[in-house]
This record gives C-alpha cells, structure tokens and sequence, in this order.
C-alpha cells in the first residue's frame, strides 16, 4: 500500500501514522538561518537590505535579479551615460549676467536678489520632484529609470544656472568665455561650494577622470536621496517636491555663505559687467 505505512514504529516506541510524518520532519532539510529571506537561506551570500537597494535595483534598467558584480557594474554604467548628460548640457544653460539680473529685478541690493534667484531655483527643482513624484503614483508608472535620469538632469541644470548666476550677482563672475564660465559652474556644483576665481588651481576646467569621478559620486548621493520619490505612495509628489526643494535650499546657502567671503561690491565691478 503506498503512502504512510500504519504499522512503522517511530522513535521511542512510536507507532502510526504520526510516526511516519514525526519521521518525515526529522529527515527533511533544515534552513541555516530559520529567520532568513528565502534567497539568503540556502545562498548564504550576503544580501542587500532596505528599500533604498531594492528601488536601486527597480530603477537601473537591467539590475533586478542580476548577480552583484554584474548589478553594480550596470549601475556605475547608468551613471555615468547621466553624468556625460550632465557634462554636455550645461554649456546650453542659459545664465543671465548682472546687468540682465538688475534689470529684470529692479531697487534690489544683492542679497535680496540673490533670495529671489533661490526662490525662483526652489520653486523650479520642486517642479522637476512633483513631476516624478506624480509619475510614480500612476497605476502603471512610466519607464523609471527614464524619469529619475530625467529628474537628476533637470535639477543639476537649474542648480547650474542657480549657482551661475549667484556668482554674477555676488560680483565673482569666473574668468574666461561662456563654455569655460559653465564648466567651471558644473565644478563648483559637484563641489557645493564657490569658485575662488583668486585661485587658478580652482579654475582648472578640464574635464579629466577626477572630475568626472567627483561628478559621479555627486549625482549617486543625489539619486540614493531622491530614490525614495519614485515608491508609488500617494503623497509621492509632494515629498518630491519638498525634498528637490529643500535640498536645492541648501545647496544655495552652502555657495552664498563661502561667496560672501569674497564678494565684490557693484560699484567696484567693471562696467561691462553690471
């Protein structure tokens, strides 16, 4: 007869059919770690925890799933084809020079125009964070990883052109044409802090390997903060917007505080530059 045999003793004199299952549960496997996810139970490599892995893995196309070598070499890939996005779009950035700024903001001294350029900065990365943040709440959200390159990309050039046009106004404009004055812009952001245009070492613009390595590491603190953005809550655009708005804030007063240390007044400025 097939199946459990009625007549089997167990252990200790046990007998019937449940001294066959007694039986049966002794002899199967036991996981290593009971506690264990059921992928950590029987690999017994270390795995990636928290939400932030597991969104890193939805959002880079092509890393769920994978081996880690393989995921992390796609990632570093993702970022740097951002990077190089980054790279060749902040010479298009339109910046407004101090005589356009004065004109368009009237009676204001520097500091109050300065306030209204991060005001008008913060209101715009809000934007570019409730749009993905929104974006993430459809019941079939759009192609993630094209909506967060999308995001870091527009708020790196408003952040540009919002740390260019400080320089204007705190009268520091860096030397050289508009491409030159833009990548040495891009360092300064990279850098989260002021050009010292007294320095020439600080005006190095040659995009080499450290840059770009520093570019990088820039925008992969950016996308691990703004990653939480895409989960698909229903206040997923408002916490976009008030953290690309919070954090282009402090980024602002991270530049103002180490350009006031240097700045030059207007009425000290050559006339050609405001």
């Amino acid at each position: 007869m097939a199946g459990v045999n009625p007549f089997r003793k167990g252990p200790k004199g046990v007998s019937g059919p449940a001294a066959g299952a007694r039986s049966r549960e002794e002899t199967a496997p036991v996981p290593a770690d009971p506690s264990a996810r059921p992928t950590e139970r029987t690999s017994g490599a270390p795995q990636e925890r928290g939400q932030r892995a597991s969104l890193a893995d939805s959002a880079v196309p092509g890393t769920t799933g994978a081996a880690a070598p393989g995921r992390r070499g796609r990632v570093r890939a993702w970022f740097a084809v951002i990077a190089d996005r980054i790279i060749a779009t902040a010479p298009r950035i339109p910046v407004r020079d101090l005589a356009t700024l004065r004109a368009q903001f009237p009676g204001l001294t520097p500091e109050e125009l300065a306030d209204k350029l991060v005001a008008g900065a913060c209101a715009g990365t809000g934007t570019v964070g409730a749009g993905v943040g929104a974006a993430a709440m459809l019941p079939v959200p759009p192609a993630m990883p094209a909506e967060l390159a999308a995001e870091i990309t527009g708020v790196a050039s408003i952040e540009i052109k919002l740390i260019a046009e400080l320089h204007e106004v705190y009268g520091l404009r860096p030397p050289g044409n508009f491409r030159q004055r833009a990548m040495a812009s891009l360092t300064s952001w990279t850098e989260e802090r002021g050009i010292d245009i007294a320095r020439p070492a600080s005006l190095n613009i040659a995009l080499g390997g450290p840059m770009k390595r520093e570019l990088r590491q820039q925008i992969m603190k950016r996308t691990l903060r703004n990653l939480p953005n895409l989960t698909p809550f229903m206040i997923g655009a408002t916490v976009g917007a008030l953290m690309n708005r919070r954090d282009t804030r402090k980024l602002a007063e991270k530049i103002r505080k180490d350009l006031r240390t240097k700045q030059v007044p207007w009425d000290a400025l050559p006339a050609s530059d405001g």
